[in-house]
């Protein structure tokens, strides 16, 4: 795709207001969630699949999203997205149950699927020199974090003065717009070579996906030991074996298991999971700990995670910019560590402790969220193919939904929260560590090279952007 340098701007600012919506919408619903409890009579688990029904089709199906644009076109599957993500956004407004609104999110995550990774894509092919992109990167990835953080605080102000329907009504004006702009300036593209589908896979994936998340959340009231929650964890082993066996026999498998031998782009996914599962739990207990401990307003509450969108909003660029001329390893340390410090003060948190802690809890999650997803976006995207944009952002974005689904049902099931957020970020450190050496890069493009001939590896590009 040729895009004028004019337009290149525009382009990547419409790509940007999709990725605000889908990713907004997993945290501005957390802070709604104490309203739709009272008002519809949600239970704990209700409130988890409130998120995690949005999030969990969001990792099932990103990968498939990302390969159908590929072959279809990424701006019509974009434009049908956002056409379906307004449409369950104004299902969810209307919701008269519980079981209607988790119905509702699902369905808007099937749009949501269709602009995750297509808009990467698109802003990949929109700037192909590594240097430009790694910039262009930097700024999706900006408001991505943003999207999250600011989630609650718009959220906040919807609650209180409209009710939580609001939330999800929101969406759609914007949705409209996103439509009209993207039919007047967005030029189609494809990748070279079309992937040819994959159902059973697909099958696989979210079997695997939906069965652990059902047996976390099952646990609080079932206990571990239950046989629905053995059941269910025996169902997702069977998967995970039936894709081992599975995608290596298919010529365009729905996942590239062979591109998981390259260190830095597997360890870029575990990253991608480890940060959002830590970000997520912190997400879904602080929005509640702050209304129903604490006593706050939802706008209060929202206003409380101020701090993290003010770092992301300063730190994502800056990281883009880092990333391009010196590489991942320092933002990926510097995030590894404040999400282990943010984890274990979070877990002292209490009913009197002084709101000052509170916001420089919420700084530290902001340093980590503002230096964490621009570096494992151009790992993960330097370790695939170029005609494989598509694929190689919806991997990236399947392991941060992935993450925050399990954070949101680890939150609800498992005491200690701090704690395992606290591990996750120690774990971040280590794979930034290892992926990051000089043998793994380069292991990484001799990877690429020898089981994908004749293509071009987005990882020689990935070390020309080091420095």
């Amino acid at each position: 795709m040729n895009t004028p340098t004019a337009n290149r701007g525009l382009v990547l600012a419409i790509c940007c207001v999709s990725i605000v919506l889908v990713v907004m919408d997993i945290s501005i619903v957390n802070v709604a969630l104490p309203s739709i409890r009272r008002d519809l009579h949600a239970s704990l688990a209700g409130q988890q699949w409130t998120v995690d029904a949005y999030t969990l089709v969001l990792a099932g199906f990103l990968v498939l999203a990302g390969s159908t644009a590929d072959r279809f076109g990424r701006k019509r599957v974009f434009t049908l997205g956002l056409a379906v993500f307004g449409a369950g956004s104004l299902l969810c407004g209307l919701a008269p149950g519980i079981g209607w609104l988790i119905a509702a999110r699902a369905l808007q995550a099937v749009g949501g699927t269709m602009l995750n990774p297509v808009a990467m894509a698109i802003v990949a092919t929109t700037y192909p020199a590594p240097a430009e992109r790694a910039r262009a990167i930097g700024v999706f990835g900006a408001m991505s974090g943003l999207a999250l953080v600011l989630g609650p605080i718009l959220g906040g102000v919807l609650v209180d003065g409209f009710g939580w329907r609001a939330v999800f009504w929101v969406n759609v004006p914007i949705a409209v717009a996103a439509i009209v702009a993207t039919t007047l300036a967005v030029p189609e593209s494809r990748a070279p070579r079309a992937r040819r589908f994959d159902p059973v896979g697909q099958v696989l994936v979210v079997v695997v996906l939906g069965c652990v998340v059902s047996a976390i959340i099952a646990s609080r009231d079932l206990g571990w030991s239950s046989p629905v929650v053995l059941g269910l964890l025996a169902a997702a082993a069977l998967g995970v074996a039936g894709i081992l066996v599975h995608e290596p026999r298919r010529a365009d498998p729905l996942l590239e298991l062979r591109l998981f031998r390259s260190v830095p782009f597997s360890a870029a996914i575990v990253m991608a999971v480890f940060a959002l599962c830590g970000f997520g739990a912190f997400l879904f207990v602080t929005t509640q700990y702050l209304q129903d401990v604490r006593g706050l307003s939802a706008l209060d509450a929202g206003l409380c995670l101020l701090p993290v969108g003010a770092l992301v909003l300063v730190l994502s660029p800056v990281t883009g910019r880092l990333v391009g001329t010196r590489g991942p390893r320092l933002p990926l340390v510097v995030a590894g560590i404040a999400l282990a410090l943010g984890g274990a003060a979070s877990a002292w948190l209490g009913p009197a402790t002084p709101l000052a802690v509170v916001l420089a809890v919420a700084l530290l999650f902001g340093l980590f969220l503002g230096t964490v997803n621009p570096p494992i976006t151009n790992t993960a995207m330097a370790g695939m193919p170029a005609s494989m944009a598509g694929v190689a952002a919806s991997l990236a974005s399947t392991g941060r939904q992935t993450g925050t689904t399990l954070g949101v049902a680890i939150a609800g099931a498992v005491p200690g929260v701090g704690w395992v957020v606290a591990g996750l970020g120690a774990g971040l450190v280590v794979l930034a560590l290892v992926s990051t050496g000089t043998g793994a890069v380069a292991r990484a493009g001799i990877i690429s090279g020898k089981n994908l001939p004749g293509e071009m590896s987005n990882a020689a590009s990935g070390r020309s952007t080091r420095g």
